[in-house]
């Protein structure tokens, strides 16, 4: 029973592309199949169960198809599994990262994402370019017959220019960085002479810190050039009107990180990716495994700000309504020393598998918060042969 009291009371995974879906209620909530019943309600679907009811509101597109519940004959290990069948009128699309948002000739703000304190204000790019994929080093050593024509180039920004990297921006540096950067070394982290070529005088591996709060937000690339990190900082138009800082952390690196992966994806046909810090360190193989993903899960108590209560019944902790969320499936493997050694040295040498570098710091948050999402998911879900299961709300 330990691990029942980890994983959510009620757990529901829908698939818009399939349309259909799997719910799962947990072996103590439920003793007998006939005491669940799953209906469709206004734009929701209702989870009838002797403890309450649990309703999840689900998208306008997408609704329950009557009748078609299918639940399992008797109670699996995890608890009782029912098939549902749906009616989508069109799969939702992903939403787009910070990368995805900046244009040339508009204004922006970035903004610290740990404490909101303003980075850069009303910035205009002259361009916006794109850098090349982020192993084209690699690439150019396989189909090149001569030597490496870029092997002592590194690819930086012009005054008034943004470069966008997989996971960053680079920007070059002025004097209004001073007030609101500082930099620090991270002596954890050295770069490989690959990664920093350059005319300019690189500066070793300095982070670039904010100075109201100490948070990490990037590097020193050059000494004139900064490194900032989509997981560090928030992009919004000048012109935007009422902004809402988001204050959750692990919800702001949940979207940042899914948006990102969902593009990348989407735009170079890349499943596997290599979550690594600067030095090259690899911390997490992640594999992209659905985008069409809604899911809503129950936890002991309703104490999440998503969900909401029944004020009208007269046991509010019986009637809890939860919003689906969009989201990604993945499977993991944490690149530590143990018994998938074998394949996660086999990812790192596969050339098709995409590096995708985050601070130290972030690639551990990362790593902590597909461990939680593993945690909270009904035993048959959470693995898939030598992986391990999570999901990333976008």
């Amino acid at each position: 029973m330990e691990a029942s009291k980890k994983q959510d009371v009620v757990f529901l995974e829908l698939r818009e592309r399939l349309q259909s879906g799997l719910l799962i209620i947990r072996t103590d909530v439920v003793k007998d199949t006939s005491e669940v019943q799953v209906s469709s309600g206004d734009s929701a679907l209702e989870i009838h169960i002797p403890d309450g009811i649990y309703e999840v509101k689900l998208p306008p597109e997408v609704s329950l198809v009557e009748g078609s519940c299918q639940k399992s004959p008797e109670l699996n290990v995890d608890g009782l599994h029912v098939r549902v069948r749906l009616k989508v009128g069109q799969c939702s699309e992903a939403q787009d990262s910070a990368i995805q948002h900046l244009r040339a000739q508009r204004s922006y703000c970035f903004l610290c994402q740990s404490c909101g304190a303003m980075l850069l204000k009303d910035r205009v790019f002259r361009r916006v370019l794109p850098l090349p994929n982020g192993n084209w080093n690699t690439l150019v050593d396989d189909w090149c017959c001569h030597p490496d024509p870029f092997a002592n180039k590194k690819l930086l920004p012009q005054q008034e220019d943004c470069l966008l990297g997989d996971t960053y921006f680079l920007l070059t540096r002025d004097s209004s960085y001073d007030q609101i950067l500082t930099n620090g070394v991270d002596s954890s982290d050295v770069h490989t002479g690959s990664n920093l070529h350059s005319g300019k005088q690189p500066l070793g591996h300095r982070n670039v810190v904010c100075k109201n709060c100490s948070a990490v937000l990037g590097e020193a690339v050059t000494t004139e050039v900064l490194k900032l990190y989509i997981t560090e900082v928030v992009v919004r138009q000048s012109e935007d009107g009422e902004f809402t800082m988001p204050q959750n952390r692990q919800h702001f690196l949940e979207r940042a990180l899914g948006s990102r992966l969902v593009e990348l994806s989407s735009a170079q046909s890349i499943f596997r990716f290599s979550i690594q810090t600067p030095d090259g360190k690899a911390v997490i193989m992640l594999w992209l495994l659905n985008m069409d993903t809604l899911t809503a899960s129950f936890s002991e108590k309703a104490i999440s700000s998503d969900i909401l209560v029944s004020a009208s019944d007269r046991h509010p902790n019986k009637h809890q309504s939860r919003q689906a969320v969009r989201a990604i499936k993945v499977l993991y493997l944490p690149c530590s020393h143990g018994q998938q050694d074998e394949a996660v040295d086999a990812w790192e040498k596969d050339i098709s598998v995409h590096p995708l570098i985050l601070p130290r710091s972030t690639c551990e948050e990362v790593l902590q918060l597909l461990s939680s999402s593993t945690k909270t998911l009904p035993s048959s879900l959470c693995s898939m042969n030598c992986y391990q299961v999570a999901y990333l709300r976008r």
